[in-house]
C-alpha cells in the first residue's frame, strides 16, 4: 500500500492554523481516537484534526489495522516486526508531508498524538525528520530502538509521556525507560501518570495532552 486512509475533521474555527494527527494503537483504527477530536476542539478552535489507518490489517484482528507486527501477539518474528516498522516509518513520514502540503502548515504546526503501537511510530518517526513538528503526545507506548536515537535524531521536538500505572498490555516501566532515554539524547520531555488507570487514556491524560499542545502550537 502506498497511501494511508484517513479522516479529517476541519477546526471549529474554520482558521485551519494547525494540525493534531492521531495514530492509533495496535488492532484499532483510525475512528477508535478521531473521538477525541470533540472534547479537544473546544479548547483548539483553529486545530484540525487527522486520524489515519495503519497500513495492514491486524493479525491479531481483522477488523482493525496494525504498524507493524507483534511477536508475542501475533508470533511473528522479530525481524518481522522490524520490518514492519521501517515500512510504516516510511509511509507515516510521507503521510505527514502530504498533511503540511494539504494544509499549508509547517511542521512547527503539528502535534504527533499516538496511543500504544501509535506512540511508538511517532516517538520513532518524528525525531527521524530534519524539520522538527511542534512536539509528540505519546500515551501508554513505548520507545523502539532506544540505543538509536541519539544517533539517529534529526530533530529534536518536545515530548509529552502519558502512562497509566495499571497498564497491563505495555508496561508501565515503559515510560520511564523512554523518558531517560529521551532525556539522554537531550530531548525535552514532560511525563504525566494516570494513577489506576490500564491501557486507555483516562480524562487526566487528556487534560494534560490538551494542556501540551495548546502549549506547543502556541494557542493565546
Amino acid at each position: 500500500m502506498s497511501e494511508l486512509n484517513f479522516k479529517r475533521k476541519g477546526s471549529a474555527s474554520g482558521g485551519d492554523s494547525s494540525v493534531v494527527l492521531f495514530l492509533h494503537g495496535y488492532g484499532a483504527d483510525g475512528a477508535d481516537l478521531l473521538g477525541l477530536s470533540e472534547p479537544l476542539s473546544a479548547h483548539l478552535p483553529d486545530t484540525v484534526f487527522y486520524a489515519v489507518d495503519a497500513p495492514t490489517r491486524s493479525m491479531a484482528n481483522p477488523m482493525g489495522f496494525q504498524w507493524f507486527p507483534i511477536p508475542w501477539i501475533d508470533g511473528s518474528s522479530e525481524a518481522a516486526a522490524a520490518e514492519g516498522l521501517r515500512q510504516s516509518a516510511k509511509l507515516l513520514d510521507g503521510f505527514i508531508d502530504k498533511v503540511l502540503a494539504d494544509e499549508g502548515l509547517a511542521p512547527e504546526n503539528l502535534v504527533l498524538f499516538g496511543f500504544s503501537q501509535g506512540a511508538m511510530m511517532s516517538m520513532h518517526v518524528a525525531p527521524r525528520r530534519r524539520e522538527p513538528v511542534a512536539g509528540i503526545v505519546g500515551i501508554s507506548g513505548r520507545l523502539m530502538f532506544p540505543e538509536a536515537l541519539a544517533e539517529e535524531a534529526l530533530s529534536k521536538p518536545p515530548v509529552m509521556l502519558i502512562h497509566g500505572n495499571a497498564d497491563d498490555v505495555v508496561p508501565f516501566e515503559e515510560m520511564q525507560a523512554a523518558g531517560e532515554a529521551l532525556t539522554a539524547a537531550d530531548f525535552q520531555v514532560f511525563g504525566h501518570v494516570m494513577e489506576g488507570t490500564g491501557h486507555g487514556i483516562a480524562p487526566d491524560g487528556l487534560s494534560v495532552a490538551l494542556a501540551f499542545i495548546r502549549e506547543t502550537i502556541d494557542v493565546n
